[in-house]
């Protein structure tokens, strides 16, 4: 089966349109690892990028050097074919990872496996000539199909000679199971080492390993891989947790284990980090060097990362107590990241001037929308511009609140309230219990905060512990809460202004320009004050009325602005938002190849633009973004150059930053992906049907008429206007009784 140099000739090229150009390695670190030689981390492509491609196939090897730190180690899972050859494939079961059942429709069998009983197809009983005309397929159903069939088996010693890497683990992982067929593993790795040498040898049997200790190169570390601490070592009848307790032997025969990563960081049942063990330190004092697996960005981790890949990544290599010597992981790139990007990062001085980092909701991706916790974490995390959508209760308050239906953002369903639901087809479709429906005491005293999850589709939903953390806030409160903490600005938005002017009898407008005044915003501060509204009607009334600075937000997806539209925007605004949509389009979660103009076009009218909205969860993310929230910031910083983004995770954007790979130097895994490169890559029959063209931004869509003035008609369900001029603070037995007095006339 040696097709593996044919095939890296012909798709070797169209990999390259992935990243926009090569750069060089990262810079090695001044200070020295907590890894047992001191050197950094080493990471391991499993399979090669496998989190993409299917695990062990040509595309997924090539792709690594392109994507990941050059020092990157490729690993193959070894399997043996029945006339005795060695190929690469993550599973036992090749039903699993490739469509042999296709091809040979009566092959399935049973076999043990480990003392399990276990049915499928399996190597042991088809030749390497057999196998030629088997394709891969991803070996986990939840990733993209679209590689599927176009890559045929590699053979080990393609691994070691055709992808020229600078290192490869060859993991056995099954010795004990192929001796039933008279197939030795042992002397297949002893012949493939008189002509290749494998930098790593790893296996979870100790037999398999003393047996080519001492046969092998020096230079090939062998490693004993831990499963499951309950598992039974063949070899030795004992479990892998009694084993862990008993490295002085494993030295014996191994100079290094590989360990699954919650041996060193446990979690709990319901997903949350424990203290990490001694595990690490263990190894170390016994003189072995300690890897860690089962890294992979599109998996559920731990709710302590806030869905963000890297931040694991740095909890394993860059903490006051340890590092490990290496890890496993489906997505090279983010651990390339984390070695060489943001390792050290705890005393850095430096802040890019780049992505202005505004919250949405405050830090809604831990805490819920526009909670004083909300906040604070913004805060906390390194926000430059904290923001409170506003909405107004029913006694005339105006609140940060992130919808104008508390049914979205609060347990007002659960509630007492719940009978207040009605149906206003001017706000939403369907029913709603509004925010001003309810007065202020009614919320505050009587609701709890519902954390937000936007991708609860896929069953991925945010920090539990905290659904129903931290206390609702007014805007005087947000105001007071921002005034004195070192940020950059605020945003304010307000939607419905025009509703509420004319139904509500409530100028939102003045409200918000009011409660700036009282909290001294219209003095000279150092904070600037952004107002954001998807109403060109409302910026154009606190344009008349305010010096603040006003952003425009663009809802609809466009494709680029028209001279029309942009001289529209200029008359009222300095910045502009946008979707993440209309800045990288995309299909069936593939960028898009064609160049993205809008950016530059409102650039060159000399507006800033924000993208919004940025979250960690994967499935939130284009794969061309690796299912990693850095990939997918760097790409809307250095490739489509916003000048801010929104985000409900600003701890993250604020990371990047920091980051030290930022520039003409930058190495290759920073460098933003292409739009198009993988679908590029990708066989002609199995590409996504092309989207339709997005719209272009025109005057029309731009353009509204003035906003109504505020109606004099009040009710009992609606805010007083009398309420909102009042000029004493804004209490809430004051403002009830104003409230009264004016249903009184």
């Amino acid at each position: 089966m040696g097709r593996g140099s044919r095939a890296c000739s012909v798709l070797g090229s169209a990999l390259l349109l992935l990243l926009v150009s090569l750069g060089s390695a990262a810079a090695q670190k001044g200070s020295t690892w907590k890894t047992l030689s001191g050197k950094a981390p080493v990471i391991i492509a499993k399979g090669g990028f496998s989190g993409l491609f299917p695990d062990s196939s040509d595309l997924a090897y090539q792709f690594v050097p392109i994507a990941s730190s050059p020092d990157t180690a490729l690993l193959c899972d070894v399997r043996l074919t029945k006339d005795g050859a060695g190929i690469c494939l993550p599973n036992i079961k090749m039903d699993n990872c490739t469509f042999i059942s296709d091809v040979f429709p009566q092959g399935k069998s049973t076999y043990n496996v480990n003392g399990v009983s276990t049915t499928g197809w399996f190597s042991v009983d088809f030749t390497s000539t057999d196998l030629q005309n088997v394709t891969l397929r991803q070996s986990i159903f939840s990733r993209p199909s679209y590689f599927d069939g176009s890559m045929q088996i590699v053979p080990v010693e393609a691994v070691l000679s055709v992808f020229k890497a600078p290192a490869v683990w060859l993991n056995v992982q099954h010795d004990s199971f192929y001796s039933q067929f008279k197939l030795s593993m042992r002397s297949y790795i002893l012949s493939l080492s008189k002509q290749y040498i494998a930098d790593y040898i790893s296996s979870p049997e100790v037999n398999f390993l003393t047996s080519i200790s001492g046969r092998v190169s020096k230079r090939t570390k062998l490693v004993f891989r831990f499963l499951d601490e309950r598992s039974i070592e063949p070899s030795t009848n004992q479990t892998y947790g009694s084993m862990l307790k008993n490295l002085t032997f494993v030295k014996t025969f191994a100079s290094g284990i590989l360990v699954p990563k919650n041996y060193i960081w446990p979690v709990t049942p319901d997903n949350y980090l424990l203290s990490y063990t001694s595990v690490a330190a263990d190894a170390h004092k016994a003189g072995l060097e300690i890897y860690a697996a089962d890294f992979a960005n599109d998996f559920t981790i731990s709710y302590n990362y806030s869905y963000d890949p890297l931040a694991e990544y740095l909890y394993f290599i860059d903490n006051d107590a340890f590092s490990v010597d290496g890890v496993l992981t489906d997505f090279p790139i983010t651990p390339s990241e984390a070695v060489g990007c943001f390792s050290n990062l705890n005393n850095s001085k430096t802040d890019h001037a780049k992505p202005l980092v505004i919250s949405h909701n405050g830090a809604s991706g831990d805490y819920p929308d526009c909670t004083d916790q909300a906040y604070q974490k913004a805060v906390d995390d390194g926000a430059d511009v904290i923001d409170c959508p506003v909405q107004v209760t029913k006694d005339g308050i105006p609140i940060c609140m992130s919808s104008i239906d508390l049914i979205d953002v609060t347990n007002v369903a659960k509630s007492e309230f719940a009978s207040q639901t009605t149906t206003i087809n001017d706000l939403k479709a369907g029913p709603g219990v509004f925010t001003f429906n309810l007065t202020w005491d009614d919320i505050s005293k009587n609701l709890k905060p519902m954390i937000s999850s936007p991708m609860n589709k896929y069953l991925l939903f945010r920090n539990p512990r905290n659904k129903n953390a931290g206390n609702f806030m007014r805007l005087s409160d947000f105001l007071a809460f921002a005034k004195d903490k070192d940020l950059s600005g605020i945003m304010i938005t307000v939607e419905n202004a025009a509703f509420m002017a004319e139904k509500l009898g409530f100028g939102v407008v003045d409200a918000v320009i009011k409660a700036l005044d009282d909290s001294g915003y219209n003095k000279q501060t150092a904070q600037k004050v952004m107002i954001q509204s998807t109403n060109s009607s409302v910026l154009v009334k606190f344009k008349q009325e305010t010096k603040y600075d006003l952003v425009y937000m663009i809802e609809e997806s466009v494709r680029d602005a028209a001279p029309s539209s942009l001289a529209d925007i200029k008359k009222f605004a300095s910045a502009v938002s946008v979707n993440t949509q209309s800045i990288f389009p995309t299909t069936n979660q593939f960028l898009i190849n064609q160049t993205n103009k809008l950016v530059p076009t409102l650039q060159s009218a000399g507006l800033s633009v924000y993208a919004y909205v940025l979250m960690n969860e994967f499935t939130s993310q284009p794969y061309d973004f690796f299912s990693d929230a850095t990939a997918q910031i760097n790409a809307y910083v250095q490739s489509a150059k916003v000048d801010g983004i929104i985000t409900d995770f600003p701890g993250t954007a604020h990371r990047y930053k920091l980051n030290s790979c930022m520039g003409k130097n930058a190495p290759d895994f920073m460098r933003p992906a292409q739009p198009g490169g993988l679908i590029s890559v990708m066989d002609q029959r199995a590409q996504p049907p092309a989207a339709a063209p997005m719209p272009l931004l025109t005057d029309s869509d731009v353009a509204e008429p003035p906003l109504p003035p505020v109606s004099n008609t009040t009710t009992a369900s609606s805010p007083s206007h009398a309420a909102l001029r009042m000029k004493t603070d804004v209490s809430i037995l004051v403002t009830l009784l104003v409230l009264c007095a004016s249903l009184l006339i």
